[in-house]
């Protein structure tokens, strides 16, 4: 999981994660996108899927961006990745695939 604000908007953020992410993370796919706006806020979900093909798994990475303190706040949480049915282990895939919105957003991030 991770957690930062951002100086920028939810709609720029957004599209700024969702466009780097599709580029930048091969067979990375935009599964869904949820918008809202009510009351002089907003927020988006957005949630990723990837195949990796080092252990014929996917993983996926949930991002929610939203203005509700005042600040655009984005959390991420990536899973998935495992091999097995049994033993989820991640093997580092989910968090590799978080650090993607991360990197999307660098230029914005604040202190």
């Amino acid at each position: 999981m991770d957690d930062f604000f951002v100086n920028a908007s939810v709609q720029n953020a957004a599209d700024t994660v969702a466009k780097y992410v599709e580029a930048s993370a091969m067979s990375a796919e935009l599964k869904d996108r949820h918008d809202m706006t009510g009351n002089g806020c907003s927020a988006v979900t957005m949630v990723f899927e990837k195949y990796f093909m080092r252990n014929s798994s996917r993983a996926s990475l949930t991002v929610a961006i939203d203005d509700l303190g005042g600040k655009t706040r984005v959390h991420t949480v990536g899973s998935g990745g495992g091999e097995s049915t049994f033993f989820g282990f991640d093997w580092g895939a989910g968090q590799n695939f978080e650090g993607n919105v991360r990197e999307a957003l660098n230029d914005y991030i604040c202190g």
